[in-house]
């Protein structure tokens, strides 16, 4: 049996971890855990996923939180965007001293 599959560690609630690397702008999705709340999540994530002390900052969102959309749902869902070329980037210059956009 491994220490996933035990009695305590399934009625903890799942939690999904979000990492901002010290080269990075933005979190990223690093996996999923289980813990009894918030703060043991983020100490468990700090523990887990910044081993070699890569990160900066730790989201932890309960699982259950999460809204998302279905993979079957792509073409109706994201169709509509094709046709508002005006949302694109690609008609602006942005000058170089703007930096990361």
């Amino acid at each position: 049996m491994s220490t996933t599959d035990t009695p305590a560690l399934k009625e903890w609630p799942l939690w999904e971890v979000f990492v901002r690397s010290k080269q990075g702008l933005e979190h990223k999705h690093c996996g999923s855990l289980h813990a009894s709340d918030a703060q043991h999540a983020l100490q468990m994530a700090r523990d887990v996923y910044t081993r070699r002390q890569e990160g900066v900052s730790i989201w932890v969102v309960p699982s259950a939180t999460i809204t998302a959309s279905e993979p079957s749902d792509k073409g109706e869902f994201f169709e509509p965007a094709a046709d508002k070329i005006y949302r694109h980037p690609t008609f602006y210059d942005i000058p170089d001293e703007v930096g990361h956009m």
